[in-house]
């Protein structure tokens, strides 16, 4: 379910952050159908049965998506190689865009983490 305000954060950014995450924020629709948007500590966030599980965020240089474990960094390491990173976050950009594959098992990952969390 789509929120008005992940809309004002997007249409506030440069034309190339604003794409790079508005097809992020359809790939992570796509991919959790029942995810919620919402906004938690300024940037746009998803929750699945009310539960946090995953944001991302537009910075000066590039955007970021969290969290992301090292583990699920290891498995992917040849597809990210050259990404930025920081703890907790991949950094991408619109020319660096994240791999389809790593998005994919991320929201597998949390949205079952969530449900986990949420019991059911």
């Amino acid at each position: 379910m789509a929120d008005p305000r992940v809309d004002d954060y997007l249409a506030g950014l440069p034309d190339e952050q604003r794409g790079v995450l508005a097809q992020l924020r359809a790939d992570i629709a796509r991919l959790a159908p029942e995810a919620v948007e919402t906004i938690s500590y300024g940037m746009p966030a998803f929750e699945v049965g009310g539960r946090f599980f995953l944001s991302y965020a537009a910075w000066t240089r590039h955007c970021s998506i969290y969290p992301i474990d090292d583990a699920l960094l290891d498995r992917h390491a040849a597809a990210i190689r050259g990404y930025g990173r920081t703890k907790g976050a991949l950094h991408f950009t619109a020319t660096q865009p994240l791999p389809a594959a790593l998005l994919e098992e991320l929201v597998r990952q949390r949205v079952g983490e969530a449900r986990t969390a949420r019991g059911y």
